[in-house]
């Protein structure tokens, strides 16, 4: 188990981590949601010892990260899937990781065949794909067999067949009652993936709960009809005492009602339905309706591209011709 109490981290006047008190348990996938600069990354390093709390504590499993001997055995992690030493193969690589963590050869070949990475095992990492560094990375956490992981976005990089395979690793992994905290601005991955959510903006805690209890709490749930018979159906829905809403494409939205309610209502009065639906808001709408004020960076486009401002000459003419350079490279890596 991860616990948060209090945690806290400044930089100067800026305020990265406010106050955060949670607990991360086993048995489930807990989900760690924010917008862009909300203090996840700053919150995922002072878990692990990367960075020092200006007040707070992390435990794991009742200790402070310093404390644990041979940590690896304790809690795996994904950070960054570029932390790694690129003249190093993939073996040795994993290797230096076990020899510091009093863990076995052996289990260098288990992790690399967990994570499909045995062929290229003797290859260089400077040479991998993003995916294969991803999965890299993710070796790496599993290294030690340990019963907490940590995974900050673990998919990026990963083709289907990749995102897949992680999803279903880390629902096994809390099915087998480890602890799994995994960070992801991927709604549509999040909401296949995470039981549990803890959401933060602006480094304050927004949100601790599970995951139908986050959207039901913070989207609109209604039901939906339509009906050939319309103007009855309105009729019989307003004098039931029933609110309605009209939509322009002909159907009706109700809240506040089941299904069941709706249907035997309107089975009462003969009336005809082509659709009587339940909906329910997606994990990305109550996200964005709950963190809606804590948003740090907003982008527009009510700007037409043609308005644009052309480069400067001289010295930023040259800096964005060098910056073209690099990502291009870094695209064709």
């Amino acid at each position: 188990m991860i616990e948060l109490s209090g945690l806290t981290k400044r930089y100067g006047e800026k305020t990265a981590v406010d106050d955060l008190t949670f607990s991360v348990r086993p048995g489930i996938v807990t989900g760690f949601l924010g917008p862009n600069g909300a203090g996840k990354s700053t919150t995922m390093r002072m878990m692990l010892g990367l960075d020092n709390p200006t007040a707070g504590d992390v435990h794991i499993d009742g200790k402070h990260y310093a404390q644990l001997k041979d940590p690896l055995r304790y809690i795996g992690a994904l950070l960054d899937a570029k932390a790694m030493h690129g003249g190093r193969s993939a073996y040795n690589h994993l290797l230096c990781l076990a020899q510091s963590n009093g863990i076995p050869k052996s289990r260098v070949h288990e992790v690399l065949d967990t994570v499909g990475l045995t062929a290229v095992a003797k290859k260089k990492a400077k040479g991998f794909s993003l995916g294969m560094g991803q999965r890299l990375g993710i070796a790496g956490a599993l290294l030690g067999d340990p019963q907490i992981l940590m995974f900050d976005e673990p998919v990026n990089g990963l083709d289907p067949e990749g995102i897949h395979w992680i999803r279903n690793l880390m629902k096994s992994l809390a099915a087998a009652g480890r602890t799994v905290f995994v960070s992801s601005h991927l709604m549509s991955e999040m909401a296949l993936t995470a039981d549990h959510l803890v959401v933060i903006g602006q480094g304050r805690l927004l949100a601790d709960m599970s995951m139908p209890e986050f959207i039901r709490q913070n989207s609109r749930a209604y039901v939906r009809l339509r009906s050939p018979q319309r103007e009855r159906l309105l009729d019989v829905l307003h004098r039931s005492g029933i609110t309605v809403v009209e939509t322009g494409n002909g159907s009706l939205e109700v809240d506040g009602h089941s299904p069941e309610e709706l249907g035997e209502l309107a089975a009462s009065h003969q009336l005809v339905l082509h659709e009587l639906s339940p909906q329910q808001a997606s994990l990305e709408e109550a996200f964005m309706q709950l963190t809606a004020e804590s948003v740090e960076y907003h982008a527009h486009t009510d700007q037409p591209a043609q308005q644009a401002q052309p480069a400067q000459p001289g010295w930023g003419e040259g800096w964005q011709q060098r910056d073209n350079t690099e990502n291009n490279g870094k695209r064709e890596a």
